[in-house]
């Protein structure tokens, strides 16, 4: 067994000390990925280390470098060499975190990080909070909660009686939107014509008048109000502290979509972009952004903690919990599943509220100079400064179709190797997304990135 063990640690170590020379693009084709990989279902196994061997082998190529210091396409990080090997450990140790019965340590360990995430954003003390996969499921549990607490108010018990005659809910927010918020809706049965849009101003910051304007229109409407604590494309903060008063005055529960923005709350730099949040009900964040953990590592937190229980408990009688801890189960969407606190607890006590706080800061440092200084070469133009680490370039074709023009830069960029970028459409203009979030980047990647992007506008 240990055989295999240290054939796949060798194999992971090579990997990642390949990585910052390595081309971030995937330089296989599917129809060879599919070739090499798609072998017939096998009649006798193999030895294990031939399996792991050949697996390497065979997926060469066809691997994304996003954990590298020049991904900047999307809000993903890097992982920290201390989380990658608790998440190595967590594998090994096998636990069923499901309940405290099953994981003890594990248990206790979410506990403590629960604790140490409430402190580090502002939180309150008494909200509750799970671990789930990512922030698609953090949305999708606080948005339970939110349905739970707004229709028991009205009358109805949703858990027992399901959504049909229920009174339909509303959910407010700006088209700036992500779109995780409306698979939340599609899952608990709201549906997405639930969905109100609600004007944003010139920024992206939804409009306080126009947010009054639909709570008045819907009053007496069981409401959530989504927020965002950073935008996809641009980093904008939206205004909690009124918002969240016009809500609360009208009955609405207010949910704050905080993937990457709620970890602002670590940095002295920049934690007042999120005044006011901590008067929400609910809190949605990703662990493996700026946190750079690894995947299956989003953070929920609620206000109201019987509500977000309520809306997940279920008491069996073969699996009685230890009382006196916090048992998993009643706060996650799922049972069976693996430790997600023993990762953030490693990565945290490396780095220290001081570390993260670096970290953030150190990212929109890189954004800030990767858009100002990309929007300073000829054939460029910024569309977004960065408010935190997000910030939108676009490229200029001679012949006016700047649409089709800035989607060939960005490919000839990623066909580069030495940087990612993706293109995202804002405000009915294709665009170039700057995303810094790696614990990795550093000023050596910046300047390769601009230089990649100069040789690709003189094609």
């Amino acid at each position: 067994m240990t055989n295999v063990l240290d054939r796949a640690a060798s194999h992971a170590v090579t990997f990642l000390r390949a990585l910052p020379t390595r081309p971030i693009a995937p330089t296989a084709t599917i129809g060879e990925l599919q070739h090499r990989l798609g072998k017939p279902l096998p009649e006798t196994g193999l030895a294990d280390e031939i399996v792991i061997d050949e697996l390497v082998r065979d997926a060469e190529g066809g691997l994304m470098g996003s954990g590298s210091g020049r991904f900047f396409g999307w809000v993903i990080g890097g992982t920290l060499p201390v989380a990658l090997a608790a998440d190595w450990l967590t594998s090994a140790w096998d636990q069923n975190a499901a309940s405290n019965l099953t994981a003890p340590a594990e248990a206790v360990v979410e506990q403590v990080c629960g604790e140490w995430a409430r402190e580090m954003f502002g939180l309150p003390k008494s909200a509750s909070f799970a671990f789930v996969t990512g922030c698609q499921m953090a949305h999708t549990t606080a948005l339970a909660s939110a349905r739970h607490k707004l229709l028991r108010d009205r009358g109805w018990d949703v858990e027992a009686r399901g959504l049909s005659g229920a009174p339909p809910l509303r959910i407010l927010t700006t088209q700036n939107r992500h779109e995780s918020i409306l698979r939340a809706a599609r899952l608990l049965g709201v549906g997405t014509d639930a969905v109100v849009y609600v004007q944003a101003d010139n920024s992206g910051r939804m409009s306080i008048h126009a947010l009054e304007r639909a709570l008045r229109d819907g009053e007496g409407a069981p409401t959530v109000v989504c927020l965002q604590a950073g935008d996809l494309n641009t980093g904008v903060f939206d205004p909690f502290e009124p918002a969240c008063r016009l809500a609360h005055a009208a009955r609405a529960w207010v949910h704050v979509d905080g993937a990457f923005g709620l970890w602002a709350a670590v940095s002295e730099r920049h934690r007042h972009l999120l005044a006011g949040a901590e008067l929400a009900d609910s809190w949605a964040t990703d662990g493996h952004k700026w946190l750079n953990l690894p995947f299956d590592s989003g953070l929920v937190f609620v206000r109201d903690a019987a509500a977000h229980r309520a809306s997940f408990a279920q008491d069996t009688s073969y699996s009685v919990p230890t009382v006196e801890l916090r048992n998993q189960k009643d706060w996650n969407p799922e049972w069976s599943r693996r430790g997600r606190g023993f990762p953030f607890y490693a990565a945290v006590r490396a780095l220290g509220r001081s570390g993260i706080g670096g970290l953030v800061d150190r990212c929109c440092r890189h954004a800030e100079r990767l858009v100002r200084e990309i929007g300073r070469l000829d054939g460029a133009e910024v569309l977004a400064a960065p408010v935190i680490n997000q910030g939108l370039v676009r490229f200029l074709d001679p012949d006016g179709n700047h649409d089709r023009f800035t989607d060939q830069v960005i490919h000839r960029i990623q066909a580069d190797g030495v940087a990612w970028f993706g293109g995202v459409t804002w405000c009915g203009q294709r665009a170039m997304r700057i995303s810094v979030c790696n614990w990795q980047t550093s000023d050596d990647d910046i300047d390769r990135t601009i230089a990649s992007v100069r040789r690709a506008l003189a094609c």
